[in-house]
């Protein structure tokens, strides 16, 4: 009787001195010498050492201009704290005389009406295509395909006229809130991310539900909005970094200033504050975005991986 020889544990070995050659282009034996060792580990750390610059060395430098006099930054910019005084009150004076405070407000107010005016619209949408599948839902969906090849910069003008004289109603939303609320919810790549994902339900699910007698709006809230939790996070966060730094439409929407985002009104401080507030003002408004980021890393590239699927 004919047996089969067991792999040895060398050949495991093998492949494992083999793996390096299969990720690079230096050969195994070459790979396990010293000074290639050595050298790999000094290209690791380099280049780790310039994205750690290249990433953090804004921020870091805007940290350091936000607290350093006028004088300094002037004579120079990288030279921080040369006269010795670190003043800490320019990030008063910024919060108080610029209104970064009453800015962020607005752009808190402005990114969360949009956030929810764009998860309502797009998963309603996203929800008819993809799970109630009526007749003319391919129409549709072609139609929100699209707009996606519509320049944003050609549909500006309309949309500002539009906005400035609501048709049927007749009112302008001109210095409002809705009227950076209300185009945000018409976002064509938001609703392609979500039906995408709904897609990925089981049909069973529905299937289930409508023989136990649910109508439209119990699957929509017992089952979609459930499951559907991960994409509505990822959408929700993409609409809000979106939102936090528009500075065009909102700046012809909203020419009070009291009811400006902070990406707006930034500019304006510029020309009438000295240039150390300007940084501490942009130190503080840079804040929320950075923090936002570090509390929600995972969501943020996972929405960014979803989206070049869906771009690609």
């Amino acid at each position: 009787m004919s047996t089969v020889a067991r792999p040895r544990p060398v050949r495991l070995r093998r492949d494992r001195e083999l793996e390096p050659e299969s990720r690079t282009n230096i050969g195994a034996a070459d790979f396990h010498r010293p000074s290639v060792r050595v050298t790999m580990a000094a290209l690791r750390v380099v280049v780790l050492v310039l994205l750690v610059v290249t990433g953090l060395g804004p921020l870091v430098w805007l940290a350091l201009a936000a607290v350093s006099p006028t004088q300094d930054l002037i004579q120079g910019p990288f030279s921080f704290f040369a006269s010795g005084q670190v003043q800490w009150q320019n990030l008063a004076i910024a919060w108080e005389r610029g209104r970064i405070g009453h800015y962020l407000l607005n752009t808190a107010a402005l990114a969360a009406g949009s956030m929810v005016s764009t998860l309502f619209v797009s998963t309603t949408a996203a929800f008819v295509i993809t799970v109630l599948k009526p007749r003319w839902g391919g129409l549709l969906s072609g139609a929100i395909l699209a707009t996606l090849f519509i320049p944003g910069i050609v549909s500006l003008v309309p949309l500002y006229l539009t906005v400035r004289d609501l048709p049927i109603v007749g009112i302008s939303l001109v210095n409002t809130f809705w009227a950076v609320w209300l185009p945000a919810a018409a976002t064509a790549f938001n609703v392609l991310i979500i039906a995408r994902f709904l897609e990925s339900i089981p049909a069973e699910l529905y299937e289930a539900a409508r023989i136990d007698g649910a109508g439209p709006l119990r699957i929509l809230w017992s089952i979609v909005l459930p499951l559907a939790r991960p994409i509505l996070g990822v959408v929700g966060l993409l609409t809000i970094v979106a939102s936090w730094k528009d500075y065009l439409w909102p700046l012809l929407v909203l020419p009070n200033p009291d009811n400006q985002p902070v990406s707006v009104a930034l500019p304006r401080l510029a020309d009438q504050t000295e240039l150390s507030v300007q940084m501490a003002a942009l130190f503080l408004a840079l804040l929320v975005p950075v923090v936002l980021f570090l509390v929600f890393q995972r969501q943020f590239l996972r929405g960014a991986s979803m989206s070049g699927s869906v771009k690609g």
